[in-house]
């Protein structure tokens, strides 16, 4: 396909948008435009980004301006899922850590009480976690290709088994298409916590069921029992079966973990900061600066609860770059998701780890 030349990238806006003036560099092109519409812009940049044109609308006196620029070179060539065999790879990984893990921790669990057959609760607890972080990624990917927004299949980050506290610490997909506004954005981010959440609480519930309550003659006499922090969804799913309460003792089955782990994972993608998922829903509703701000109170929260090492990584990084920049970073956040931004800091707080439970 031959190059867009200006007279096509000038016939492709005028298309779309009435042109009061235009500016033109060897490096971008600037029209000025009187009808600016959203929906309008999200069909233009998605036409340009075809033929290897990024767009940008702007504000400058006043004047909507839309500046043009080409796409780097290295952004056309690459290819969507070149490198699937890698995140098979990592998926197989994962997959055999949480046997692993689950197998191990159900042994740990019957030194102390029996609780079920290692190996079927280390099926089941390989199907629940890898199916919390399953089901979150699947969020994000139907969200962007409800917004014609192309990606990889999700990259599974394989953890510590055993030895460590989670076989994995996640999942990440990358975006190969460009975010045209604050609304793709927040529906994007905002999919995959949703998800996986809806998993998450499903499963602590049958791993509440699970998780049997220790008698105290055991629990004092026992060696090794690591004080975990519960959320409020974990106590109410205990709750459902009579197994809350500060003077409760309860010992997570492999299932009931898993739940954890979604709720822990869910929190911290919730959270306003960096990157993360809500990091890109903060920057949508509020912008860049409030979204700095947010992140470094992020990181404050995550000391206090005692999680250094994720307060730190966030920090670093942070320091980078911040988040995604939309397209259009002039049109504001829609009303029905700035609503619905207020459920996503509720749902953080139900997620939020509190001091209850203990793991052996």
């Amino acid at each position: 396909m031959s190059e867009p030349t200006q007279e096509d990238v000038i016939a492709i806006v005028s298309s779309v948008f009435s042109i009061k003036g235009i500016s033109v560099t060897l490096e971008k092109m600037e029209f000025e435009i009187s009808d600016y519409d959203l929906e309008k812009f999200v069909g233009l940049a998605q036409r340009l980004e075809k033929i290897g044109i990024v767009c940008f609308v702007q504000k400058h006196d006043n004047k909507i301006v839309i500046q043009v620029n080409r796409l780097p070179p290295e952004a056309k060539k690459k290819k969507f899922l070149s490198r699937a065999w890698l995140q098979r790879i990592l998926f197989g990984v994962v997959v055999a850590f949480a046997m692993i893990d689950g197998y191990y921790k159900t042994l740990g669990a019957n030194s102390l009480t029996y609780i079920g057959d290692p190996l079927d609760f280390a099926v089941l607890y390989t199907i629940s976690l890898i199916g919390i972080l399953g089901v979150h990624e699947a969020g994000h990917l139907v969200a962007a290709r409800w917004h014609k927004i192309r990606t990889t299949w999700p990259y599974f980050i394989p953890g510590i088994p055993v030895f460590g506290l989670v076989p994995t610490f996640g999942a990440v997909i990358q975006s190969r298409g460009l975010m045209v506004n604050r609304n793709i954005i927040f529906d994007i981010a905002i999919a995959g916590p949703i998800a996986g959440l809806v998993i998450a609480v499903l499963v602590s519930f049958y791993g509440a069921y699970t998780s049997p309550i220790l008698d105290p003659s055991i629990s004092e006499g026992a060696d090794g029992l690591r004080k975990l922090d519960d959320s409020i969804f974990m106590q109410i799913a205990l709750g459902a079966f009579g197994k809350a309460g500060s003077d409760v003792e309860v010992l997570m089955s492999p299932v009931m973990f898993a739940a954890w782990i979604g709720f822990l994972i869910t929190f911290l993608n919730l959270l306003p900061a960096w990157q993360l998922d809500g990091g890109h829903m903060a920057h949508a509703m509020f912008g860049q600066k409030i979204h700095k701000i947010a992140t470094y109170a992020s990181v404050g929260v995550l000391f206090l609860l005692r999680y250094e090492m994720m307060a730190i990584f966030i920090l670093i990084f942070s320091m980078r770059n911040m988040s995604v920049r939309p397209l259009d970073d002039v049109s504001p956040l829609s009303k029905n998701r700035k609503l619905l931004y207020i459920i996503v800091v509720v749902l953080a707080v139900l997620c939020a780890p509190l001091p209850f439970s203990i793991w052996p």
